[in-house]
């Protein structure tokens, strides 16, 4: 059983944290790649997660967003 009013809420709120690739690069700063974004679950005890791309590597770093457009 699905409750579409979840649905509805989650899917025009913005998101809460960005999903970014960080490649490490040997002796230079890291370089990082956004890659989607997260929602987090209204009880606090998950997220759901829209990715772009994939990475490779397989890591995928999460931040909370921020003012700052990127």
């Amino acid at each position: 059983m699905t409750d579409t009013n979840t649905k509805e809420t989650a899917a025009t709120k913005p998101p809460s944290h960005s999903a970014y690739q960080v490649r490490d690069r040997e002796g230079r700063k890291s370089f990082w790649t956004r890659i989607g974004s997260a929602w987090a679950h209204a009880d606090g005890q998950g997220f759901n997660i829209q990715l772009d791309c994939v990475p490779l590597d397989g890591k995928i770093v999460l931040r909370i967003m921020t003012e700052h457009k990127e």
